[in-house]
Order: C-alpha cells, then sequence, then structure tokens
C-alpha cells in the first residue's frame, strides 16, 4: 500500500513481527556496527489490509500485548522482590545480626556494625591472597564469567563479553577460589568459583585462607551490606564503571566468625537461596513464555492468520 494508506501504529506492529526480523536480517551489513540502507526500509513488505482494518488489528495488539506487558512487569517485579529478600536474609546471617535489624546509612562506611562480640575481626588483605595463574598455552577449562546474581559461573552468552583469540594472559579461577570483577563490585560482581577456568584479564582471583569456610565467603561479600560499601570506596565516573583498588580493597574490614558458626550460617543461606533460585527458575520459565506468545501473537495478527474481529 502506498504511504497514506498505512496506519501508523499497524505498521509499528508490522516493524515489531517476525514477519520483518527475518528480511532486517538478510537486508542489513556490517560486522561491529550494522546499517540498513535507506531504500532498503523504503522496500520493506507490509502486508495489504484496508485501512478500517489496520485500525483494528492495531487496536487489538496495543490491547492484547498490554495485557501481557502487564504480567510481564508483575514477574519482572516479583524477580526483584525475591532477590532482594536473599540479600536481606544473607546480610541479617553473615553479619549475625537480629531479625528485627534494620539497614542504616552509616553501615555503607561500616561495614561490621553490630557484629556479635565474640566474634573476631579481620582485614580482605589478610586472609585472601591474589593468585597470579594465567592460562598460558593450555587453559584451564572454559571461559567463566561473573554473575549478578549467580556468582561465578559458566559464560554462555552469545553477546557481550567474549574471550579473544588469544586467552593465554587470561586469569585461572579454581573452585574455592574468590573471583572478582573489580568494576562491578557494587553490583555483586563476586563470588566463590566451583568450577576451574579462567576470567577476564583484568579480573582478579584470589586464594582464601583457612581461617574461612569458602561458602561463608561467598554469601558474605554478595550480601546487601558489603554491595553498598563497594560503592561507598569505588572510584571513577561513569555510574557502571566504579572500580574498587586493590589497595582499598586490602583494607577492607571483614568479620571472622567461629569456623563452625561460618558452616552453620553457609549451610542455612545455600539452603535458602536454592528454595529462591528455583522460584526465580519458574518465574523466568513463565516469562519466556509469554514473551514467546506476544511475539507469535503480533505475527499471526499482522500476517492475517489469526482474524481480529
Amino acid at each position: 500500500p502506498y504511504a497514506d494508506q498505512v496506519d501508523p501504529i499497524f505498521l509499528y506492529w508490522c516493524l515489531a513481527s517476525s514477519l520483518t526480523k527475518g528480511y532486517w536480517l538478510t537486508a542489513s551489513f556490517g560486522v561491529t556496527r550494522v546499517s540498513i540502507p535507506i531504500g532498503t526500509v523504503a522496500r520493506l513488505p507490509v502486508p495489504e489490509f484496508d485501512c478500517d482494518t489496520q485500525r483494528k488489528i492495531a487496536r487489538y495488539l496495543d490491547r492484547e500485548t498490554g495485557e501481557i506487558d502487564a504480567m510481564l512487569a508483575q514477574l519482572q517485579s516479583l524477580t526483584h522482590k525475591l532477590q532482594e529478600r536473599v540479600r536481606t536474609v544473607q546480610t541479617r546471617a553473615v553479619f549475625g545480626l537480629a531479625e528485627s535489624a534494620g539497614h542504616r546509612e552509616s553501615e555503607s562506611h561500616a561495614a561490621l556494625a553490630g557484629i556479635p562480640d565474640h566474634w573476631e575481626r579481620t582485614k580482605f588483605g589478610y586472609d585472601f591472597t591474589e593468585s597470579a595463574e594465567r592460562n598460558g598455552d593450555d587453559p584451564a577449562g572454559p571461559l567463566l564469567s561473573i554473575s549478578e546474581y549467580r556468582g561465578v559461573e559458566l559464560n554462555t552468552r552469545t553477546d557481550g563479553q567474549q574471550a579473544s583469540l588469544d586467552v593465554s594472559k587470561y586469569r585461572v579461577v579454581r573452585p574455592g577460589q574468590l573471583a572478582a570483577n573489580m568494576m562491578w563490585l557494587n553490583h555483586g560482581g563476586l563470588g566463590v568459583s566451583s568450577l576451574t577456568g579462567y576470567i577476564s584479564p583484568d579480573y582478579k582471583a584470589f586464594w582464601i585462607s583457612d581461617r574461612f569456610e569458602p561458602r561463608y565467603v561467598h554469601h558474605l561479600f554478595r550480601s546487601s551490606r558489603y554491595i553498598d560499601y563497594f560503592a561507598a570506596i569505588s572510584t571513577g565516573v561513569r555510574p557502571n564503571a566504579q572500580r574498587v583498588t586493590k589497595t582499598v580493597l586490602d583494607a577492607t574490614p571483614v568479620p571472622l566468625p567461629p569456623i563452625e558458626e561460618q558452616i552453620r550460617i553457609a549451610d542455612e543461606l545455600d539452603e535458602a537461596t536454592a528454595r529462591v533460585d528455583a522460584m526465580l527458575a519458574k518465574v523466568a520459565d513463565l516469562k519466556s513464555r509469554l514473551l514467546e506468545r506476544r511475539a507469535a501473537l503480533i505475527t499471526d495478527v499482522v500476517t492475517g492468520k489469526k482474524a481480529v474481529a
């Protein structure tokens, strides 16, 4: 149809459908920055419907996708609440706080406020030793990443950070070591690994002294109190690139409960996070199904496969 015969909202839904995605893929060119010639955009195939039908389709999709989007927003909110709940439970447990203890702004600068009197205190640099091990000519394992929520895991992403062809200088991480993205500590970018592999050369890996239970360490540094603390001591211009220097990290105060208490706390938190992880997996599956339903609905309607009353 001619431009004056196409409803703009109908055109929007055509562009949002899988009908046009294949067209964009075949028409685009470039490697790092994909471009689509303006002439190619002008030749975009649009299903032919009369203007009244186009408006009906547009109104129908506005309404139906709006309902799906509302459900997706609720699921996203539930995801955040579950994750925050884990952070809250973690913080109370790893610092030995009473359930009634609330968050205070001063805790961003006094990380050990309120810990039990019988717990010892140490500093990061006393009990965490940086590992200098690199891949060399023989990678120790697969590429690993540090998830904001899950910690150290296999890097299965097809976008974002990928290893270069030469991984000889990448840092090796071994089970029981603490791996840290020094520019993402204020977002939970660290965790104790259960895997052998390698991470970005810009990250760090630390051996943990035998005074600590590694699982306790994992929950400790990923607690909301330490995330706030790392935000307070980090430096940088960009909000999402705030670095904590090794010198400052070494001076970070760390609680040192008796080892039997560390094991008990770790057991409790492992169980609690496993329950939440199971709920999060169900939420993620439902979100995926809703997104698939949304995409299929748009395509079916704009192509006429599904009639609109």
